[in-house]
């Protein structure tokens, strides 16, 4: 067996190296939050046949991107934006989540082109957590 690595701190140092930050990290997506049955309107009970595959190309193609590239996306393609509660049938926002993380800017993405509705959540650093799959596009009245 070969002999074990050093480590890069010193032994005898008190400090240790604080881990590289990422500063624009590539967009990941976090399912941690996703709300499947608070809210009828949203769910994956509304799902049609061919929408999961349309959702996942749709995550794959977005995690190419670098979170700045999202938030400051114009495509008429992707229609993200940001949430404006008041102009949506759901005033309260997301009402599933604790008041900390409901009170982040929550954001949309469109899953294909007037087909499969949007994707509504919030961003995180580099992560998008998403929380409600809207196949009828019934965020907006």
């Amino acid at each position: 067996m070969g002999k074990i690595p050093r480590p890069s701190v010193p032994y005898n140092s008190a400090r240790i190296p604080k881990p590289p930050i990422q500063v624009d990290g590539i967009l990941k997506f976090s399912f941690k939050n996703l709300d499947l049955t608070s809210n009828s309107k949203f769910g994956i009970h509304r799902c049609k046949e061919g929408y999961f595959q349309k959702l996942l190309e749709r995550l794959r193609d977005l995690s190419c991107m670098k979170d700045s590239e999202f938030r400051t996306a114009r495509s008429s393609s992707l229609k993200i934006h940001k949430i404006d509660w008041s102009t949506t049938s759901e005033k309260g926002g997301f009402t599933s989540l604790n008041d900390q993380l409901r009170s982040l800017e929550a954001w949309q993405f469109e899953i294909t082109r007037n087909e499969h509705g949007r994707v509504h959540g919030f961003l995180l650093g580099d992560t998008f957590f998403i929380i409600w799959v809207d196949p009828d596009h019934q965020l907006y009245e």
